[in-house]
């Protein structure tokens, strides 16, 4: 089964929705939209992620998964940094399509968001409702997620993006030594989604991503690593086709095994879909 671990929907509010600054996201974007995509590109499933920071955004994303039987889970947001999270928690979890929450840490200007101590106090409760954690940061912030992973080791944290490196310079330095420190964490797993958006929109080619990848495959093993579209915020530099190339024909040289883990085993291991 393959599985898309990573998508948006929405419908488009101009006065809420201001980081869609391309013309291209300036519309609605629903299941109906998505399913023949996935269809003709031979997805079976997709992981539906929070876009906006409310609980209205969650219950908005639960609905279409209850409607729409190809989103096999919700990433949600709440609010982790309330005193009433653990409330809040608990009510979530009587729906089963509800699999994690993410919270937009790369808008975030302290670059050690991660390790305030009302978010820590929130991540410390989605463990007993066995919720998961999306990591979404830009590079500079990579040094706290590794403390903040480190800080919850029986935590299941998926990072997204690759943490957005740098593909149109192709600088590996920094981000390499963090994303390794990140994947010597066994907590920790790695999509390998939202590349074509960081790369030049324009001329981007297939090997920009080549060094990036390879070492998120030494680092992480196929076994932790899944591929995500990030569509539609992906469409704005690619199609889905040539977007989901650039995995199937990096992974094309692995075993049948390891090449269907990351097409859809680790995201159904990782969400428990």
């Amino acid at each position: 089964m393959i599985i898309d671990a990573h998508q948006h929907f929405w419908h488009y509010f101009p006065e809420r929705d201001t980081w869609m600054t391309d013309e291209v996201l300036q519309k609605d974007y629903l299941p109906a939209d998505l399913a023949p995509v996935l269809a003709a590109n031979g997805v079976d499933g997709c992981v539906a992620v929070q876009a906006d920071q409310s609980e209205r955004e969650t219950q908005f994303l639960l609905q279409l998964a209850n409607e729409n039987d190809f989103i096999k889970g919700v990433v949600g947001w709440v609010d982790l940094k309330s005193p009433r999270v653990a409330e809040r928690l608990e009510y979530f979890s009587q729906f089963p399509l509800l699999k994690g929450f993410r919270h937009i840490v790369q808008g975030e200007p302290d670059k050690e968001f991660l390790l305030r101590n009302d978010f820590c106090r929130g991540i410390a409760n989605l463990q007993q409702f066995k919720f998961t954690y999306d990591i979404l940061i830009y590079p500079h912030q990579l040094p706290a997620a590794v403390a903040f992973a480190k800080k919850f080791p029986d935590q299941p944290f998926v990072l997204d993006h690759l943490a957005k490196p740098d593909f149109e310079t192709g600088e590996l330095k920094g981000w390499e030594q963090h994303i390794r420190a990140l994947a010597e964490l066994p907590n920790v797993w790695c999509k390998l989604s939202g590349m074509v958006t960081e790369a030049d929109h324009q001329n981007w080619q297939q090997d920009d991503f080549t060094p990036f990848l390879d070492v998120a495959l030494e680092a992480f093993g196929a076994g932790r690593l899944m591929f995500g579209s990030d569509w539609p915020v992906c469409l704005i530099a690619a199609d889905y086709p040539p977007m989901k190339k650039i995995v199937t024909d990096y992974i094309a040289r692995l075993s049948a095994s390891e090449q269907a883990q990351i097409m859809g085993g680790s995201a159904a291991a990782f969400y428990q879909l």
